[in-house]
């Protein structure tokens, strides 16, 4: 073999090398754009899976009223027991809720939510008879004295519902001003339960 022919298939060995190199870069080319098109259809698919929340609400006041108050001194059954005397925080709140489904909604639940350094506490708000019944009890409440939303209103496809919530914690003023947070739950049948916080600022008394 003349030293030509030498040089001859060496170029040959280096130009086959280059379009296997070439080849490569298109393969990792195609691999790349086969991912990017599999993540865009997936997170596609997830998004179109994605459902607005069936309500959507809004807290619009919050009142917060201490009270010292005083057990009636007998038991449920009329029994004289001993009274007993604690502090207590009544937590009002002025709230909309809003079906955004095209089916009725059904509320099975309502509580606030009082973070405190030691944990949550958690309390029902009362019914709209018990609602009353505080106003009726204490003449000096300070709160206005709105409607009552019932824990267990339906809610139309579309329609607002706006009312007042009380609840009650056992608890002085000192511990309710040392709170982290505060926030609402409503429990809605068949849907995942609704979390709101106020935005506005709490009224304390």
């Amino acid at each position: 073999m003349s030293l030509l022919q030498q040089d001859s298939q060496e170029l040959d060995d280096a130009a086959r090398g280059e379009e296997f190199t070439k080849g490569s870069s298109h393969v990792v080319v195609a691999t790349i754009a086969a991912a990017v098109l599999v993540t865009v259809i997936i997170a596609a698919y997830v998004i179109a899976g994605q459902k607005p929340p069936a309500a959507t609400g809004q807290v619009v006041s919050v009142w917060a009223w201490p009270h010292h108050a005083e057990s009636a001194g007998f038991d449920a059954s009329g029994a004289q027991v001993a009274k007993e005397s604690f502090d207590q925080m009544l937590v009002f709140a002025d709230v909309k809720l809003h079906n955004q489904s095209k089916m009725p909604l059904f509320l099975n639940s309502i509580a606030a939510n009082v973070t405190l350094p030691e944990g949550i506490d958690t309390s029902y708000a009362a019914t709209p008879s018990e609602y009353d019944r505080i106003f009726m009890a204490y003449g000096n409440v300070p709160v206005p004295h709105g409607p009552a939303l019932a824990a267990n209103a339906t809610i139309q496809p579309g329609q607002t519902i706006e009312g007042t919530i009380v609840a009650s914690f056992r608890m002085d003023k000192q511990q309710w001003d040392a709170r982290k947070a505060l926030d609402f739950t409503f429990g809605i049948q068949y849907q995942p339960s609704l979390k709101l916080t106020p935005h506005a600022t709490v009224i304390d008394y």
